[in-house]
């Protein structure tokens, strides 16, 4: 391949090399202003004031329960979306049913919608005014303004991303080890565990990765249904805007420069994990 690219016209001249060095040159510059520089600038801001106020940052009980609390999310929502994306796409690439493609396309609604819009429907849905507000009024259960309703929007935005990564490859797999295993005695349940699922393991890895960057990032849908109360409902990047709002910058900053730490940590395991994956196969 090497060699038939070397062997192609063109390859070796003057304007070849030009046109090459001057698209990764515009590439990486790129790259620069819109992901190097403000990497840079999140970090220098956070510590402007030395290590000493970037440190006593994360020891503000609210940052502390804007932690907890991200962190809870993403327990609860991560595992809820990853057994809901191993029984869609299982479903839908396995199977031939009546509404197979309606069922699909809800799959991608949240990437569709804007989480603003999927907050305010939760509003609507569980708020004081809204369709269930007075029945969980009147049995003490609060979903809007509380943690259930962040766990709903954030499970909401986030439910598509694991299916989304099983689907097409269980679909490219086919059925035929899982007919072959059926045929020699298996059960649905073995299978699963022990043909479908060590196929599918590094799309789902992958999968759980992106739905769980996404948990800890979400803001609209969360923005709408958490109430901003301050050390009880605010999860990181809430908790980013009000100390923005308070020209606390580098309190601001400091708590940024932890959710692109995870972001960083995220992109290295995803990219680990494609790595992995590729040689797998």
């Amino acid at each position: 391949m090497l060699a038939e690219l070397r062997s192609r016209p063109g390859h070796d001249s003057l304007l070849g090399k030009l046109m090459r060095w001057v698209l990764i040159s515009i590439s990486l510059l790129f790259l620069a202003a819109l992901l190097i520089a403000p990497l840079i600038t999140v970090f220098a801001t956070a510590l402007a004031k030395g290590i000493k106020a970037y440190l006593a940052v994360f020891h503000d009980p609210d940052t502390l329960s804007a932690i907890r609390l991200t962190l809870t999310t993403a327990a609860i929502v991560v595992p809820a979306n990853t057994v809901f994306g191993l029984a869609a796409a299982w479903c839908i690439a396995k199977f031939e049913f009546r509404g197979k493609a309606f069922f699909t396309t809800l799959i991608d609604l949240p990437m569709a919608v804007s989480p603003v819009i999927a907050g305010l429907v939760f509003v609507l849905v569980f708020g004081l005014q809204g369709w269930f507000g007075g029945w969980l009024q009147d049995h003490n259960i609060s979903i809007i303004f509380a943690l259930p309703g962040i766990i709903i929007a954030t499970m909401f935005v986030t439910f598509p991303y694991v299916a989304r990564e099983l689907i097409p490859l269980m679909q490219q797999l086919g059925n035929d080890e899982e007919e072959a295993a059926i045929t020699l005695g298996a059960g649905g349940w073995m299978t699963f565990f022990r043909v479908t699922l060590p196929k599918v393991r590094w799309g789902l890895i992958y999968g759980i990765i992106l739905c769980n960057a996404r948990a800890m990032g979400e803001f609209g849908a969360v923005s709408v249904v958490s109430g901003h109360i301050r050390g009880l409902t605010n999860t990181l990047p809430l908790h980013v805007e009000i100390l923005y709002r308070e020209y606390n910058i580098v309190g601001a900053f400091a708590v940024a420069s932890l959710l692109t730490l995870l972001a960083v940590i995220t992109l290295v395991i995803k990219t680990l994990v494609e790595r992995r994956g590729y040689k797998g196969r």
